[in-house]
């Protein structure tokens, strides 16, 4: 059974490039019909933490993928220290102050990358390194070296900043008499200026991308293309989906740069795609998470709300602001939309009133034709009424549709929300 390993070091929460590289690996194990595995390499004990162990579990599930196994490399200090006696009795390594040094015997090393192609190495920087530290910690290279031996690691997929780390690791594994495992260097995931990924440009956590209100499944797709495309210029794709048609070798060599703005178009068709049932059961969990609904909503008010606004919004963190007056009475009049309410129409707004109050099926299409009606008949545009409307009923100048807007809102917040605007134009309450 050839198997694939993600490797993540748990000093800190997981972030978009070793998500990445956690989702080709777990794609690869599905193209070559083998087993995906976690390794936590928590060696660096002072600054591993068990909230970021939990965290990068729980955001790669997040992410839709699964595990065989999962290994802790704090548990296997033993295993470390007998294989680097062993090559010390071999005179393949010594112990000096402490620490344990591996003597390379190097000549030139090639590799077949199964991205990149045939890459030769030709030199080494030095000719000796720390395996065992004075601590008795392994290092990265020698611990990394063992445990894809005997966890039968068959192939090495991580980004190409460890490229570099091939060699002196090709060398271990020949020391310890290990077969070599094939290697396949991911391309770098670059800011939108070509250079190293910051968190301005989208270094950030999975955990922060999940707290804004991205889904799982549109976040998981935008990691699929920082490197691999479905082709015929498919840009939205399922992980079920790629799991049938990705292949390794077709992973690009150059970077990737990263684009909010792309991800952001992802999640907003992803939003337009869900199911409305489901979307709303993501959309009401996540705002009980921010503490925005304090009060008793109905499911199927909650349903039409988000409904309204499925095809407005990028990410589910967009509700918070354009949502609110749908749930919430308090809202203001924005500065931006005061200048729609320069003309008092308190005669006109209070014939409106009249006429929705007598409407009984609150439907968008019976609003529409009232509305309209008592426009043409008081001499106006209906444009004339549906900005300072929209204004009263939101607080904003833009927004869905109005006439399906006041069909969610009912009949009696409407009203109320329309009396409050003559009061406004008395000056008998605050914008």
């Amino acid at each position: 059974m050839k198997r694939v390993r993600f490797a993540p070091s748990p000093t800190g929460y997981l972030h978009i490039g070793g998500a990445r590289t956690c989702l080709f690996n777990w794609l690869y194990a599905k193209e070559i019909n083998g087993e995906f595995i976690l390794r936590i390499e928590d060696t660096d004990v002072e600054r591993s933490k068990k909230e970021y162990v939990d965290e990068i579990l729980e955001s790669i599930k997040w992410l839709g993928m699964d595990w065989k196994q999962i290994y802790y490399q704090s548990q296997r200090f033993d295993i470390y220290q007998n294989y680097a006696e062993k090559l010390i009795k071999e005179n393949k390594a010594y112990r000096k102050d402490g620490a344990v040094f591996f003597k390379y015997n190097f000549d030139s090393i090639k590799i077949n990358d199964l991205i990149r192609g045939e890459i030769i190495f030709r030199e080494l920087p030095k000719n000796e390194e720390v395996i065992i530290k004075s601590n008795n910690s392994p290092t990265y290279n020698f611990c990394c070296c063992v445990d894809d031996a005997l966890m039968e690691i068959s192939c090495v997929v991580r980004g190409e900043d460890h490229i570099s780390n091939t060699p002196k690791q090709i060398l271990i594994y020949r020391a310890l008499d290990f077969p070599e495992p094939e290697f396949a260097h991911l391309p770098l995931i670059l800011s939108p200026q070509g250079g190293r990924l910051s968190k301005r440009f989208g270094a950030t956590s999975i955990r922060e991308y999940k707290n804004q209100g991205y889904l799982s499944s549109a976040l998981s797709n935008y990691l699929l293309l920082l490197g691999w495309s479905p082709g015929k210029n498919q840009e939205t794709i399922s992980l079920n989906e790629a799991a049938k048609c990705f292949k390794i070798r077709s992973v690009n060599k150059t970077g990737a740069a990263f684009s909010i703005e792309k991800m952001d178009w992802i999640n907003s068709e992803y939003i337009k795609n869900e199911d409305l049932k489901s979307l709303s059961s993501l959309a009401a969990d996540f705002l009980k998470e921010k503490g925005f609904l304090t009060e008793n909503i109905s499911k199927d008010y909650f349903e039409k709300v988000i409904g309204l606004f499925k095809g407005r919004i990028k990410k589910l963190n967009d509700l918070l602001d354009s949502a609110y007056f749908c749930f919430y009475d308090n809202y203001k009049y924005s500065d931006n939309a005061l200048s729609v309410l320069s003309k008092d129409l308190t005669e006109e707004v209070n014939v409106l009133i009249g006429k929705l109050s007598l409407i009984d099926d609150f439907s968008s299409q019976g609003i529409e034709k009232e509305f309209r009606d008592v426009a043409s008949s008081l001499g106006l545009k209906a444009r004339d009424l549906v900005h300072p409307v929209r204004v009263a009923l939101t607080g904003e100048k833009v927004g869905p549709g109005l006439f399906e807007t006041m069909e969610v809102l009912g009949k009696q917040k409407v009203t109320s929300r329309l009396e409050k605007l003559i009061n406004y134009w008395k000056g008998g309450c605050d914008a």
